[in-house]
């Protein structure tokens, strides 16, 4: 089982190389974004509650977003190939409550794999995702404070993995699949 913990700032390329290595490898997927956007669309309490935090470019509180977490990651069943966590954790608090959680069950988390990609270039991504999507949270302003937030507290992730010998950083700048090749080498290793 290779669980995996797929990092990188807001437009780095999380959710399209997921989709890449479900296709290669068998992995589930859990992409906080899409559970998060799912509640919302639906008017549930969470998704209510969720809205609140986002409109503001702020993140979900923790302990919601681990029972979010558990509960999809236990419909997996026991037998699953690995799981990619996309969008999640995002905090150092997170990240030792993922570590719990999965150490439950007798798992853990194989890699983080980043992908690293200039601020520049991930304006421009999202923007255009935005544009095409019409996701509502894929405007400059929302943009900038989600980037923001990226580097004040979900950055400091790097050293944390760095230190469970477990990060391993991808430049995620050219073409999709040099970028996925190097993913395959590190998933490969495992």
């Amino acid at each position: 089982m290779k669980n995996i913990v797929i990092f990188g700032a807001p437009g780095s390329g999380k959710g399209t190389q997921s989709d890449k290595m479900i296709a290669k490898y068998g992995f589930e997927h859990i992409s906080t974004g899409d559970v998060l956007r799912n509640e919302i669309k639906n008017g549930t309490e969470l998704g209510v509650t969720a809205k609140r935090f986002i409109d503001q470019g702020q993140l979900i509180p923790d302990e919601l977003m681990i029972d979010i977490l558990a509960s999809v990651y236990d419909s997996f069943g026991k037998e699953h190939k690995g799981v990619i966590f996309d969008g999640f954790p995002r905090t150092i608090p997170q990240a030792e409550a993922l570590k719990t959680m999965l150490a439950t069950r007798g798992h853990k988390v194989a890699a983080m794999i980043e992908l690293d990609v200039p601020e520049e270039e991930l304006m421009k991504r999202l923007l255009l995702r935005g544009q095409m999507s019409g996701r509502s949270d894929d405007n400059e302003e929302t943009i900038q404070k989600r980037l923001t937030v990226y580097h004040n507290q979900t950055a400091p992730l790097i050293a944390w993995y760095a230190n469970e010998g477990i990060h391993h950083h991808i430049n995620g700048l050219g073409e999709l699949d040099r970028i996925f090749s190097d993913i395959c080498s590190v998933i490969d290793q495992l």
